[in-house]
């Protein structure tokens, strides 16, 4: 993938999906309404709308009646400004008469739009972020203690933590925590968490403590949960 990034036209329908990227995924809605839950957070794309997905944020979506949106796969690291900004993740007011002429030229195989397409939406979208941004508020930014952190989601394994759930803890917005977990640590916020997590049942393990137990201590579902999740990551 170039990292500009690939357009695509996609067809949402009943039947849900689940699954996270190693890139930006960018959505407009063009018609219809599509749910989704990104990383925990609920979010509802209808024309007009549409919404920014950080690299390794899982997502689940479904469109009871259909819809169809305007998708864009990017790799671009200035998305990562669009994710982390309060709002900045909304589209700007002109975005869908540019996501319409966009998913037009797609149909017809223009090959122009096709090319720079990925670059006018991100423009689009930085020029009203920058609009929407102080020089006095971007300056301000909250140090995090990650080994705290760290440390306060070891204690609640058995709870379904969020990115809610960890931007709380250090006083973030759920978008802003997000894009400093890509800062720090290059993943997104729940890949992070995962991690942390699967640090912890390791080294239980090679403690020699029994599968059962790390199983629940970390708040896998059942031992074979754990030791999967364990050949995942040493493969």
């Amino acid at each position: 993938m170039a990292p500009a990034g690939l357009l695509s036209l996609r067809h949402y329908g009943a039947s849900p999906g689940s699954h996270s990227h190693d890139h930006f995924q960018i959505l407009l809605g063009l018609s219809g309404a599509l749910e989704l839950e990104v990383a925990g957070r609920g979010v509802r794309v209808v024309a007009g709308d549409g919404c920014v997905i950080s690299p390794g944020d899982r997502h689940d979506f479904e469109s009871s009646r259909g819809s169809v949106c305007l998708v864009l796969d990017t790799t671009h690291p200035a998305w990562a400004q669009c994710a982390g900004r309060p709002g900045a993740a909304v589209p700007p007011a002109d975005a869908l008469p540019l996501a319409r002429y966009l998913a037009s030229a797609l149909q017809q195989g223009r090959p122009l739009a096709t090319t720079h397409g990925p670059a006018l939406l991100l423009e689009a979208w930085l020029g009203r972020s920058a609009q929407n941004t102080s020089p006095a508020v971007s300056s301000r930014r909250r140090s995090i203690d990650w080994p705290a952190l760290q440390h306060w989601a070891a204690q609640r394994w058995h709870s379904d933590l969020s990115v809610a759930d960890l931007a709380a803890q250090v006083h973030l917005s759920p978008s802003q925590f997000a894009a400093r977990c890509r800062e720090a640590h290059g993943v997104g916020a729940m890949a992070w968490l995962r991690d942390q997590r699967m640090v912890q049942a390791r080294s239980l393990r090679d403690g020699g403590m029994a599968v059962a137990e790390v199983a629940r201590r970390t708040g896998y579902r059942s031992p074979s949960a754990l030791t999967a999740a364990l050949r995942r990551a040493n493969p």
